[in-house]
Order: C-alpha cells, then sequence, then structure tokens
C-alpha cells in the first residue's frame, strides 16, 4: 500500500479531510524548498505537492507561472527537484510527496529512468498534465509496478469516457480542477462541485481531491464537505512571493495553520 493510500485511510479512519499543498520546487530560493516542505507538513499538510519547474506551464497562471520562471533562472531540474524529495525522506517518512508537472522532462529521463529515480528518491506519485489516462498506460504500469501512484486530473468538461479512463489507470487519488481554467483563478461553484464529483464517483473509488481556485479557510471548508481533499497552490505561492525569504517558512506554515483549522472545525467541536 502506498503512502498516498495510507494516509488517506487515516483520515477516514479519524473523519478528517486532507490538506493537499503546491509549491514550486526552487521557489523562491532553492535553499528553501525542504525547509518549506517541513514547514507545510508542520502546519499541517496531509500531502505534499511539488511543482517540477517547467518553461510552458500551460494549466498554471500567472502566479505559478512566474514561480516557474524564478526557479528555472536559479536553473532548477527534475534531478534538483528530485534531491529535495531526498533531503526532506532524511526526517521525513509519513507525509506522501507527489510530483506535479509536465511530461517533457520525463520524456528528456526516459519513463523508466525517471520512475527508477522518483522511487529511490522517496516520491509517492506524479501528477503529468499532458499525460492523459488513454494516451499513458505504459508509464501507469511502471509506476504501479514500482508501488508509486499515477494521478489524474478530471474537469468540469471530462467526458464521462475519460472518468472511466481515470478509474481504470489512476491510483493513489484523483483530482478534480473545480474551474473552467488555470490554476489560480475565479471563484468555485460548491453546488455545481458537488453534482460533478456525485457523477464522478459513479466511476472513479479513489478519494477525489479539489483543487484550482482554493484561496481561503472558508473556501476549502465548504468545498471539503463533498470532497475527501482540498488542494491548495496558487495563494501559497502568491504568499512566498509577497514574503522576505528569511520569514517565507512561517507565513506558510501560519497559513496553512488556518486552512487546517477551518477543515478540522467539527471535530474540535465534538471534542475529536
Amino acid at each position: 500500500m502506498s503512502r498516498i493510500q495510507t494516509t488517506f485511510e487515516a483520515l477516514r479512519a479519524r473523519g478528517r479531510k486532507g490538506l493537499i499543498s503546491f509549491i514550486t520546487a526552487g521557489d523562491p530560493d532553492p535553499g528553501i524548498t525542504v525547509e518549506l516542505m517541513h514547514a507545510l507538513v508542520e502546519g499541517g499538510v496531509d500531502i505534499l505537492e511539488l511543482g517540477v519547474p517547467f518553461s510552458d506551464p500551460m494549466a498554471e497562471g500567472p502566479v505559478i507561472q512566474r514561480a516557474c520562471e524564478r526557479a528555472l533562472k536559479f536553473g532548477v531540474s527534475i534531478h534538483d527537484v528530485l534531491d529535495y524529495v531526498r533531503t526532506f525522506r532524511k526526517t521525513n517518512q509519513e507525509t506522501p510527496v507527489v510530483l506535479m508537472g509536465y511530461a517533457n522532462p520525463i520524456e528528456r529521463m526516459g519513463q523508466k529512468a525517471f520512475v527508477q529515480a522518483a522511487k529511490e528518491a522517496g516520491v509517492d506519485g506524479t501528477i503529468v498534465v499532458d499525460y492523459p489516462p488513454e494516451e499513458c498506460e505504459e508509464f501507469s504500469r511502471l509506476m504501479r509496478e514500482a508501488d508509486l501512484d499515477p494521478i489524474f486530473l478530471l474537469a468540469p468538461t471530462s467526458t464521462e469516457e475519460r472518468v472511466v479512463q481515470v478509474a481504470k489507470f489512476g491510483s493513489g487519488f484523483t483530482y478534480y480542477v473545480s474551474l473552467k481554467g488555470v490554476t489560480g483563478a475565479g471563484n468555485i461553484d460548491t453546488a455545481d462541485v458537488a453534482q460533478r464529483i456525485a457523477a464522478i464517483r459513479r466511476h472513479v473509488k479513489l478519494p477525489i481531491g479539489v483543487g484550482f481556485g482554493i484561496r481561503d479557510a472558508a473556501t476549502a471548508r465548504a468545498v471539503s464537505e463533498v470532497a475527501d481533499a482540498v488542494v491548495i497552490g496558487s495563494r501559497i505561492v502568491q504568499e512566498l512571493e509577497n514574503t522576505p525569504r528569511e520569514h517565507a517558512a512561517a507565513a506558510v506554515r501560519d497559513f496553512v495553520r488556518g486552512i487546517r483549522n477551518a477543515l478540522d472545525q467539527d471535530l474540535k467541536a465534538q471534542g475529536a
């Protein structure tokens, strides 16, 4: 059983919803990426999403695009990202780490080489934006053979056929993109999210995490009523963009702690 599966089972047993955070590896400074990962966990994050910097991040809004640009100016590569995970694993063997990015860096390494390197570094899963499930059966097979989770995206525009494909090839959890747009855009219609997740669950038995557009505790709490986890990325990256380097870890720790408290509000009221 993967760390991601173990994490969701533990959350379910405690009646909690998952908190998944995203930062771009190497932003705002490669020297503090691992520190930020630990700070996010200290703030209550259950699963870490680590973005692999890429020159053409098509699914990202301006906030994460700028983060990629800053990281690339430092020359941060996929090999550096794996090194960050390897360093993180020296003191944290429990928190799942998911790499989010694009196919190009993986294809340059070779799928088999990437999967082996990711496994050795302590990665638990991947979200590859431009790897649709129907076109990466081999990659999914390699991932699963290494006990890693290939995680796929679904959106409001996803067809039932695509949902069935995700159910067939995905593992760990399914990432539902709540908006017809890029990361950080718009406001979430929670009623629409609830309706679409109900339709997805008819085929997908994995936990469902919802992201894109969750920017505060109130929205996170509302979405958590219908999802198994909430994903927050642009708002955390924005916090890093607006905070001096020496205060960055404390800033993201405090921010996600507020989200975690909102998600756990009912449990605290019950004295759990």
